[in-house]
């Protein structure tokens, strides 16, 4: 058999360099989350295959990587035709925290603040910060029905987003913000019955690929009558940017406008925007949809100028954690692009995140002696008692192709013990 050195697609190699700068990011985001009460939990990455498929997911579901049952349970499930898979690596983190929270909810705290980072699995098509295997970093607020939830949800993410971006010199990036019920309020205001909003506004999702006209044509495509179409798109073709929440909503007949939506959408705006770092900006964003099906109220967005990707998401869903527990628990959570913010870090970075300080390695000669080498030891661990990193090593052969690439680790001192 032929071993492949390559990874699988779509899941990659991690290089020093690479885990320097993502334990520093890492580092970065729990330091600011935690100083704002968040709680670090984890989950497992395997869940029950019922969980993973129970319609929480949205397309995320279509795209499960199945785990095969094992020894008898598997040959007895090939015998009678069943289901194969009894469970499946994670595909985010939000359902986990909804089992976690209904399985634990009595040890908890109420409100509770939980902090979430690990690696999830999706069945995508691998491209440029997208991967099959990535880092999720999710803060979510659990029994909070009121906007403070969203107000310390954007509040922690974009400082914490200034923070990161600022060590390459990036300040301006965006807040977009809109809240499901007003979405659906235009569609059935427009004509639209119930049960065809989420067919709607998948298509109003691509508004940012295919424009307002690509959105009638795909509508009309799918046998809606053209009036409610163009009643519908009439809403959106009076938006301009910046336009406020209170002129939007002067478009929606007051029997559909959801009052305290609106209300709470010019909370948030006004409790945020203060707080914002020079070069943030937070804006109403009728046409934000975000895809997930299981919004149920604000949700948000972060873009930076010349990326075509968001790095941050995230909204209120209010509905998903009852259907473990029970018991209807309200929840609102935001999620970052890990991966994606490394990309963005990566394509502005001169060389690789350096170790911090002055790393210094010790390169010790064959012909060294005992008493040398205690010595050195004893050397490389008051530099370390100091806050230094420290390495020794045995002297190479080629001592100029070791100190290149010991310097391309972030080394910058180097003691030659040759004797």
């Amino acid at each position: 058999m032929k071993f492949i050195k390559t990874p699988v697609k779509g899941m990659c190699d991690m290089l020093p360099s690479d885990m320097r700068l993502r334990e520093h990011v890492l580092g970065m985001i729990k330091e600011t989350y935690g100083r704002y009460g968040f709680m670090q939990i984890e989950t497992p990455v395997m869940e029950h295959i019922e969980n993973l498929t129970s319609k929480q997911g949205g397309d995320n579901e279509k795209l499960i990587f199945k785990v095969m049952k094992r020894g008898a349970e598997l040959t007895r499930a090939l015998e009678k035709g069943d289901e194969l898979a009894d469970n499946g690596l994670r595909y985010d983190l939000t359902l986990p925290l909804a089992r976690y929270y209904a399985n634990n909810r009595e040890k908890l705290p109420t409100p509770f603040k939980a902090m979430q980072l690990g690696n999830v699995w999706r069945a995508d098509n691998p491209q440029k910060g997208r991967f099959r295997q990535f880092t999720q970093c999710d803060i979510d607020i659990l029994g909070d029905d009121s906007s403070l939830a969203e107000i310390e949800l954007i509040s922690a993410t974009s400082e914490m987003i200034s923070k990161i971006l600022g060590e390459i010199g990036l300040t301006d990036f965006t807040v977009h913000l809109n809240d499901r019920e007003l979405l659906g309020a235009v569609a059935r205001a427009a004509g639209f019955a119930e049960e065809d909003v989420g067919s709607v506004l998948i298509s109003l999702d691509k508004f940012d690929k295919i424009g307002l006209d690509g959105i009638e044509r795909e509508l009309l495509q799918n046998g809606y009558a053209p009036e409610i179409v163009e009643r519908y798109l009439a809403v959106y073709r009076g938006v301009h940017e910046g336009v406020s929440i209170e002129k939007f909503c002067a478009a929606i007949p007051e029997d559909f406008l959801p009052r305290r939506a609106a209300n709470n959408l010019a909370e948030i705006l006004a409790c945020v925007a203060p707080m914002l770092a020079p070069g943030v900006k937070i804006v109403f964003d009728p046409t934000l949809v975000r895809g997930m099906g299981y919004y149920t109220g604000p949700i948000f967005e972060v873009t930076i100028d010349g990326y075509s990707f968001s790095i941050a998401g995230g909204g209120r869903y209010d509905k998903m954690i009852g259907k473990f527990s029970g018991q209807e628990v309200c929840a609102s959570g935001f999620s970052i692009g890990f991966e994606r913010i490394v990309t963005i870090l990566k394509d502005h970075m001169q060389g690789s995140y350096q170790l911090p300080g002055e790393p210094t390695a010790f390169l010790i000669g064959g012909k060294v002696s005992k008493e040398r080498r205690i010595e050195v030891l004893a050397s490389a661990r008051a530099l370390r008692e100091q806050g230094a990193t420290v390495t020794v090593l045995p002297m190479a052969k080629n001592i100029r192709n070791q100190i290149e690439k010991l310097e391309a680790e972030g080394y910058k001192r180097f003691e030659k013990v040759f004797e």
